[in-house]
């Protein structure tokens, strides 16, 4: 089983979700997060005043899939979807998960995922 974690712009919540369902990814979790990467953050002018915002608004998905060809389906989409060439469009972690048990009816593995 393998663990995918996407953090995309806000904007592109939308398209990401839409691209997930078309490949019939449906287990999903999001979360709303702040953070900043290579740009540091950004500045905007308020009310004629300079402010430096250290971090910006990005949305999590967290995705647990099967097989590695579901997460590269995954992985796929997500890039696809996320990229607009900009720097901040995000980042895309994989990692292997050891064990994964669905609560109410106690299976683990697989199961619990599908």
């Amino acid at each position: 089983m393998i663990k995918v974690e996407a953090i995309v712009r806000e904007e592109k919540f939308e398209d990401v979700k839409a691209a997930l369902n078309k490949i019939e990814v449906t287990g999903i979790t999001v979360f709303q997060v702040m953070g900043c990467g290579i740009q540091r953050g950004y500045t905007e002018l308020v009310r004629g005043q300079q402010v430096d915002y250290a971090l910006r608004q990005k949305v999590k998905f967290e995705i647990v899939v099967s097989s590695e060809e579901w997460a590269e389906k995954t992985i796929k989409a997500i890039q696809e979807a996320a990229y607009t060439g900009n720097v901040g469009d995000g980042k895309i972690f994989a990692y292997d998960l050891r064990s994964v048990m669905r609560i109410r009816t106690k299976e683990t593995g697989t199961q619990a995922i599908n």
